[in-house]
């Protein structure tokens, strides 16, 4: 089934996700914004956090979890200690929320309208997985870039 594939991805790209926001020499480098650069690493960040604990966590999981979109790209100064502790969390989320998932709610609808059409549960996890992957590329490159010792 597609989920263990998933997991696997999901889990791979938020350690990745954790190990750029360590990677950073200078923490406050994590809240810049530069170079024509619109979010800054820990922004993106607190997004995907979101994003997942959105979709996955609450939508699936049945979490309770409640999205403060506009803060995910308002606040700043949060700890990378705090960023890192999240990341944690969420990769904790996703695996328990992709467990419950069974191959009738896979091929099914998926609860909420996200997109102007409705799509399956299995089409939106892909989309979640490519969505974390594109902004995971983004804090890379905003690393290389503003990251100065």
């Amino acid at each position: 089934m597609i989920i263990n594939t998933l997991k696997l991805l999901f889990r791979r790209d938020l350690t990745k996700l954790k190990t750029e926001i360590e990677l950073y020499e200078n923490e406050q480098a994590l809240w810049l914004i530069d170079k024509g650069i619109a979010n800054s690493a820990g922004n993106l960040c607190l997004h995907l956090v979101g994003n997942l604990n959105t979709y996955i966590g609450a939508e699936i999981g049945k979490t309770g979890y409640i999205r403060h979109r506009d803060l995910e790209f308002s606040l700043k100064d949060i700890p990378r200690t705090e960023l890192v502790q999240k990341i944690d969390e969420t990769i904790v989320v996703v695996e328990t929320s992709l467990d419950t998932v069974t191959e009738e709610q896979l091929n099914g609808e998926y609860p909420v309208l996200v997109f102007e059409t409705k799509t399956s549960t299995e089409y939106f996890l892909v989309h979640l997985a490519a969505h974390l992957a594109y902004h995971l590329g983004q804090v890379n490159y905003h690393r290389r870039l503003l990251d100065r010792a």
